[in-house]
Order: structure tokens, then C-alpha cells, then sequence
């Protein structure tokens, strides 16, 4: 087992070398958890980062959902195979035929094809998730239902008002009821109001020469995301404590069948392929599979400049939470959290994609033009030398929240994927090129969300 003191010195020269305000890190091995905090909360208040405090953990909240759903599931509460409108007969988006024919397994699943983005304010009270969903109504389509795999915040909200309507309880108690309280965790805090009680992080989006990372103006996502990921914060080691229910057969650490160990193993099992943008392989039940030969899962998160990693290793009993709040948190992670699977698990993930040192032309019939997704819109534009340059204009006030280059250029990684020449936040974007329904052009640009081609840019 690494010690403390050697964890919290190489967090601490970490997140100094990324510029990452404050950052705390866990790990799970030999049935023991042991974890370090470095740096600060807030760069405002210089308030120190602890093993206490709490940090957002993002859509690291969708595997706690899916565990709830599947919870309902194994009761014989619910079918999921069903149509969403089977739980939720109100259940409308702009394409009344996906809207009939959308199921669960494709909510938990990322392909039920919603233009899944939607952070919208519709209070802060417990019927804030019920009231999201009549206020998606005119959400667009961006693919036929169980075509193919577009990361969906919206559909893992619809799962949390499933919930809601199953069990007769707002999602947040839910989650305390059914998981918090029996996994004994004790840092967990579903929005603000919990959050206060502890020393929360505190996301950091902007940066500010001479001074260094600056807070975010707000919090926190609109409390009707919570079961996407909008508001869910905790400690690392709590985090773990979830990690090891997924270890552990679904027993919590008295010995109570918290999950039948069957529903466990379906969970991981590969449900549906992933494009190779550098986000896993597959996807599960709620999970995000990074390799099917070692069996490695887990999940990423981010919200306003927080982000947020888990790994689990089911062969070797070993898991690792990373939480941070800014700055070059993916670097961190691929310094940290890969490093430490190594040590801890024996396993080597694939070197991540690097710009080719002399690219191909980029062919501009097949890519030029507008993708767009419900918060972004990308522009490609390619000059006649073949380089080939990415715009981005974001469509919403959450979207404007979150730096990002306006302008990048993206080189020919492969015949179906493009990669960012220089690293943003400690990483090589990889944009995938899908094409689709007959067409010889891109059809998608693949970000993890299916971002369609504009109707007026396509070309056959």
C-alpha cells in the first residue's frame, strides 16, 4: 500500500506543476483505503484542501443512478426493455416516434439518441427533476433510438424521475436512503445546502495572469440534473466506499445485499461500442468500460471547473478516485491515477493519441462545415493546404462558463478521426468522423456526443 505522506507529496507536486488549485486523491487496496488532499478550495478564501472535504464528482453520479435503477430492476419494479412511457406517460421530445419507442436500457446506455445536453433552471425544489421533464418537449433527435452510442445528460434525469415515480421520493433522499446511509458513507452532499456543512471545493474556470485559477461565478448545474451529475459532492475516500460496493458483490460493509452480485456483473458487461475517441471502449449499464481484457471501469466527471476520475480494477480489488477543482486535472490524472494503476493493479492503459509528427492532408469535402449539439456549435474549416481548423461557439450560459479555444487546428489522426495539434487541459482532443445513412461525407463529428452535420453543409 503507498503511504500517505508519499501520496500527499506526489499530489502536492502535481497539481503545483498543472496549475490545479487544490486536489485530493484516494486509493483502494488490500481492502484498505488510503488518501492525501493537497493545495486549496478556493483560490478567493485560500482555504485548505483536506481528505474532508468535499468535491463535486460530476457525472460520476450516473453510475450512483444506474445502481438505483438497477436496484428497481432486480425488485421487479421495472422493465428495461419498457418504454420510457411506460413509467413516465407525460415523456416527450420534438420526434413523437423516438419519444414512443425510447426504452430504459437505452437512457443507461447513452443511445437513445436525445440531444441530451439540457441544463435547464426549473427551480431548486424536490420537484425540480419532475418539472425537467415536460421541459424537454422540443429536445431534438440526434439519431434513431439504439443506433448508437451519444453521451445523454437528459436521459440519465429522465432515470432519476423513473426513480422518483417507482419509489414515491425525491432523488436526493433516495440516494441518501437507499445508498449513502447504508454504504456508511458520511461526506456526501446532494446540493449546496449539504455542501455548506463541510469544507467544499469550489470549481475553478477562468485564469487571470499574475493571480492564477479564478472561481467559478456559480456553484453549481441547475438542481434538475442531479441524477445526470449536476450537484453530487463528496470526499474521495467516500467515493471509494461506493467504488467498493461494485467490488464487493454489491454488499455494503456490514454484509447487506445492497445489489444482488448478478446485477454487479451486468452492469460491466459491454452493452454497447464506444467510437475510438479515447473514452473507453464500451459502455455499460452505467459504467464506462476502458478495457475488456483487464475488465477496468469506472467513470469520468466534470462540471463548473471540476473534474472528477474513478478507476475500478474488479481483478485485482484495487480502485482510485482523483477529485480537483480546475487547472489541467486530465494531465494530473494520466500523471497520478495511470501511474498508481500500474503499481497497484498491474495494469497499463494504451498510450493516449498524439498529434502524428507529419499528418495527411485533412480532406475537406469530407469534413468542412457545422456540427452542432444542444451547448455547442463546431465549425471546420479547411484552407488549401489541407490543414484543417476547428471553431467553437458555445450555445448556452452553462457552455459560456467553461473556457475553451475558440479556434484550434485539428490534424488527420486517422481516415476517421481528427486530433487537436496542441493539448487543451492536458490532453489531445480526438474528434471521430462518422458517416451515416448513405452519406460519403462526415455525417457526425464524435466528441462523445454525436454532434450531426447541419442539413446545409452535408454533402453526398
Amino acid at each position: 500500500m503507498v503511504p500517505a505522506v508519499d501520496l500527499e507529496r506526489r499530489l502536492g507536486d502535481l497539481i503545483e506543476e498543472y496549475g490545479v488549485p487544490g486536489a485530493q486523491v484516494a486509493v483502494l487496496s488490500g481492502g484498505r483505503i488510503t488518501d492525501a488532499a493537497a493545495g486549496v478550495l478556493n483560490t478567493a478564501t485560500g482555504v485548505a484542501a483536506t481528505t474532508d472535504s468535499v468535491f463535486q464528482i460530476g457525472s460520476i453520479t450516473k453510475p450512483w443512478t444506474a445502481t438505483l435503477i438497477m436496484q428497481a430492476v432486480a425488485e421487479g419494479l421495472l422493465d428495461l426493455d419498457a418504454p420510457v412511457r411506460r413509467y413516465l406517460p407525460e415523456f416527450r421530445v420534438r420526434d413523437a416516434a423516438a419519444a414512443a419507442a425510447i426504452t430504459v436500457r437505452q437512457l443507461l446506455g447513452h443511445t437513445s439518441g436525445i440531444d441530451g445536453d439540457l441544463f435547464l433552471d426549473t427551480g431548486r425544489g424536490a420537484d425540480a427533476v419532475a418539472n425537467f421533464v415536460p421541459a424537454i418537449a422540443d429536445a431534438g433527435q440526434v439519431h434513431r433510438p439504439g443506433a448508437m452510442f451519444s453521451y445523454c445528460n437528459s436521459g440519465y434525469v429522465l432515470l432519476g424521475r423513473i426513480l422518483e415515480v417507482l419509489r414515491g421520493k425525491p432523488f436526493d433522499t433516495l440516494l441518501r436512503e437507499r445508498l449513502v446511509t447504508p454504504l456508511g458513507l458520511t461526506r456526501v452532499a446532494a446540493d449546496a445546502d449539504e455542501a455548506i456543512l463541510f469544507r467544499a471545493a469550489v470549481g475553478h474556470t477562468g485564469f487571470e495572469p499574475g493571480t492564477g485559477p479564478l472561481p467559478a461565478p456559480v456553484w453549481a448545474l441547475p438542481a434538475s440534473n442531479a441524477p445526470a451529475g449536476a450537484r453530487l459532492a463528496m470526499s474521495a475516500r467516500d467515493l471509494l466506499g461506493f467504488a467498493r460496493l461494485h467490488l464487493s458483490g454489491g454488499r455494503a460493509p456490514d454484509g447487506t445485499a445492497v445489489l444482488p452480485e448478478s446485477v454487479v456483473r451486468e452492469m460491466t458487461r459491454p452493452h454497447i461500442e464506444v467510437p475510438d475517441i479515447g473514452y473507453g471502449t464500451h459502455w455499460g449499464l452505467g459504467w464506462q468500460l476502458f478495457d475488456t481484457a483487464t475488465g477496468l471501469f469506472g467513470h469520468d466527471g466534470s462540471t463548473l471547473g471540476q473534474n472528477a476520475f474513478l478507476r475500478v480494477a474488479p481483478a485485482s480489488g484495487v480502485a482510485i478516485a482523483l477529485l480537483a477543482n480546475g487547472g489541467s486535472a486530465f494531465a494530473l490524472y494520466r500523471d497520478l491515477v495511470e501511474d498508481l494503476l500500474w503499481e497497484h493493479a498491474g495494469i497499463r492503459l494504451p498510450a493516449r493519441p498524439v498529434p502524428p509528427a507529419h499528418p495527411e492532408p485533412v480532406d475537406a469535402v469530407r469534413v468542412s462545415g457545422r456540427y452542432r449539439s444542444a451547448m455547442y456549435e463546431h465549425a471546420i474549416d479547411v484552407d488549401p493546404d489541407g490543414r484543417a481548423w476547428l471553431s467553437t461557439k458555445p450555445l448556452t450560459t452553462e457552455a459560456a462558463l467553461v473556457a475553451v479555444p475558440d479556434r484550434i487546428e485539428v490534424l488527420h489522426l486517422r481516415p476517421d478521426a481528427l486530433i487537436a495539434a496542441h493539448p487543451i487541459r492536458g490532453r489531445h482532443t480526438v474528434y471521430g468522423l462518422i458517416n451515416g445513412d448513405g452519406h460519403a461525407g462526415t455525417r457526425y463529428l464524435h466528441t462523445s456526443r454525436a454532434m450531426p452535420r447541419q442539413p446545409s453543409e452535408e454533402r453526398s
